[in-house]
């Protein structure tokens, strides 16, 4: 007898054990299969903020939740179809997000009486029988079960069981007709030096999916078909990969070098260790003592002609922002990414949010005016990565790039573009002038970038206030409102430069407007898809341009009868709305280190209407 298949058009899975179960591998691994498969797919890594929780506690459970389909995927998914679990603690935390009548594929070796006395549970429950009421039950002992497969092994049991997540792995590939190849090549890739650990892992995926094959009239299997995705080539895309890859192009399509400057800090690192990986296109990194040191090294490195970058996130941006003051002064081209976390101060450290839109657009002393810019999905990372580029370089101007926890852990399927279609950038570098002046203006308020060592083109840099044209130093009251002024329209000539704000979706007749900005995206279009099919006329539009806004958004927000503005902060933007345009919008705000369901989205338009 074998078992029944059944087609479904999407699926989300959270894979849930201790920090040290593998799970982020263990999920990646699957995005990616999944991905070269042909599904549409978008992926949420839950990390725990102690470098080490107790093992066995709910406090150091680590997650990954996939949603993966057939059809076009906008979030990770609400509520899960699968919980895959290796200890107690994890189906603790996570049972709240099963669906009822969802599939439990857990490790029963995690629930002997050590682990439920860690997750907390009463030494007399048993949590995987009270579950099965309103769930199916797929029990294993994994542990046991990746140990007699790899005992033949010269590996130590505590080794031996490092190797549990790939049992696991093999057996979800063997309940969604995966192939085992990819995961087989990036193992051997991974363990080059240590072969024997390269075997165990793939005897390991091997045993998960022979399980699979051996018990298969117990278990119903599933099929989701590939995505009917725009023609292009794809590869699985993580945000922060995606945004250092875009940092790359831009300073090839400029012709400069690319100097990047930081100081390690979740969930920013990333973004330093990809770029680290790119010597070959003239990328320079540089790991600094401190916030402050790789700010000025990234300015230094403008001054001297390369395109100068720097990340962090909420807290090491608040110590870098007397240098972003400071390149704003002296009007070089300097992007400054921030990945956001939970705060205030240290805050949650793995956790996300979206609390530092303020802090990028009033943030610094003085009048201080910078373009802000926000990423909303990983796969436009790279793109937006490239923008922040462009306008940095193409109007001297420091640029803060925002993104966020959710944005840069997730991955999602990236058509990437060939280097032709990517625009040119076109700094405006002067080569030579017979009466050269550091602050004369031309087009949009920008001045020219004379890099060190030209004849002829010697001019003062610091953070006192300059003369108008020359640049000197200047404490005259009617200079000082000038230049505050001219930086100013600066900034709003780039305005000029930045797409208008096309709806997502719905139209201007509709009765309400769903605005958002960054990664918000997902919840809110899955949402806004939702209300429209329950007959709600809603419509969606979405910010990446936050500073200077898009000039037709204040007719756009008059068109409707209400806005609502979600965000993950106490309301931000929303009060950036009301203070420009005078509208009354209304804020939808979520802080809990977790992103948006698009329910929480559809309720709060359902309440709103019933108001109305």
């Amino acid at each position: 007898m074998t078992s029944s298949t059944k087609v479904v058009e999407k699926t989300a899975i959270l894979f849930a054990g201790d920090s040290g179960d593998g799970i982020q591998l263990t999920g990646f691994e699957f995005s990616n299969t999944a991905a070269l498969y042909g599904n549409d797919l978008s992926t949420f890594p839950d990390f725990p903020a102690e470098i080490r929780a107790p093992q066995g506690t709910v406090s150091g459970v680590s997650g990954f939740k996939l949603n993966f389909g057939s059809t076009q995927i906008n979030t990770p998914g609400g509520m899960i179809d699968v919980l895959v679990v290796m200890n107690a603690a994890a189906l603790k935390k996570n049972l709240h997000q099963l669906k009822p009548n969802g599939l439990i594929i857990c490790n029963s070796a995690g629930f002997d009486k050590r682990n439920l006395k860690l997750a907390k549970y009463s030494e007399d429950a048993n949590p995987l029988e009270e579950v099965e009421s309103n769930h199916k039950v797929i029990s294993i002992d994994i542990t046991k079960l990746t140990r007699d497969a790899l005992k033949q092994t010269a590996l130590g049991t505590k080794e031996r069981d490092r190797s549990k997540n790939m049992f696991v792995l093999g057996f979800i590939y063997w309940l969604y007709h995966r192939n085992l190849d990819h995961t087989e090549n990036f193992i051997r890739t991974k363990f080059k030096s240590k072969p024997e650990v390269a075997e165990a892992n793939i005897m390991a995926l091997k045993a998960g999916y022979n399980y699979g094959i051996t018990t298969e009239s117990a278990f119903e299997r599933f099929e989701v078909k590939p995505a009917k995705l725009p023609k292009g080539t794809y590869r699985n895309i993580v945000g922060n990969q995606g945004t250092a890859l875009g940092f790359t192009a831009a300073a090839e399509k400029a012709g400069l070098k690319l100097f990047f400057g930081s100081y390690p800090i979740t969930p920013a690192s990333d973004v330093l260790h990809e770029l680290a990986k790119h010597k070959n296109f003239g990328v320079k990194t540089f790991q600094a003592e401190d916030e402050i040191a790789a700010i000025g090294a990234a300015i230094g490195a403008s001054f001297g002609g390369m395109l100068g970058i720097t990340a962090s996130s909420g807290p090491g941006i608040a110590l870098k922002q007397e240098a972003i003051g400071l390149a704003t002064m002296i009007e070089l081209p300097l992007v400054i990414l921030n990945v956001q976390r939970g705060g205030p101060s240290t805050g949650l450290p793995t956790k996300t949010e979206q609390a530092d839109l303020m802090q990028a657009i009033y943030g610094r002393n003085g009048e201080a005016p910078v373009p802000v810019i926000a990423i909303h999905k990983p796969s436009e990372a790279f793109n937006l990565a490239f923008t922040a580029c462009k306008i940095a370089l193409e109007h001297m101007t420091p640029v803060m790039l925002l993104s966020d926890g959710y944005v840069a852990n997730g991955a999602e399927p990236w058509r990437f573009p060939q280097a032709a279609e990517l625009p040119k950038i076109n700094p405006p570098i002067l080569k030579s002038s017979e009466n050269y002046l550091p602050y004369e203006r031309g087009e949009n308020y920008v001045r020219q970038w004379a890099i060190p060592g030209s004849k002829g083109l010697e001019h003062r840099v610091g953070g006192l206030e300059k003369e108008d044209l020359t640049g000197n130093v200047s404490y005259d009251p009617d200079n000082h409102e000038k230049m505050v002024k001219l930086r100013q329209a600066k900034l709003d000539a780039i305005a000029n430069f930045i797409p208008e704000l096309e709806l997502d979706s719905g139209s201007k007749d509709d009765d309400l407007l769903i605005l958002g900005w960054g990664s918000t995206y997902g919840a809110i279009k899955v949402a806004g898809q939702n209300l429209r099919k329950d007959g709600y006329n809603v419509a969606h539009a979405h910010l990446t341009h936050l500073n200077p806004l898009p000039k037709n958004l204040g007719e756009l927000l008059k068109s409707y009868n209400q806005v609502l503005i979600p965000e993950l902060n106490n309301g931000q933007l929303v009060r950036i709305i009301r203070d420009k345009y005078l509208v009354d919008a209304i804020g939808l705000n979520k802080i809990k280190g977790l992103p948006f369901l698009a329910n929480e989205i559809e309720n709060q338009v359902k309440e709103m209407h019933t108001a109305v």
